[in-house]
């Protein structure tokens, strides 16, 4: 009896899109980690 499989991938493992979203959740951590150390500086110099 034959069975049906779906072909192997022929590109590597990590797929263009993959790494559209690993480098997209790289950049907003990155951003958040900026927001929140300007915040700090914000609120560390604001004159009281």
């Amino acid at each position: 009896m034959t069975t049906h499989r779906a072909p192997k991938p022929a590109a590597p493992s990590v797929q263009p899109v993959e790494r559209a979203v690993t480098i997209g959740l790289v950049l907003a951590v990155l951003a958040g980690l900026g927001w929140i150390a300007g915040m700090i500086y914000t609120v560390l110099e604001w004159p009281l």
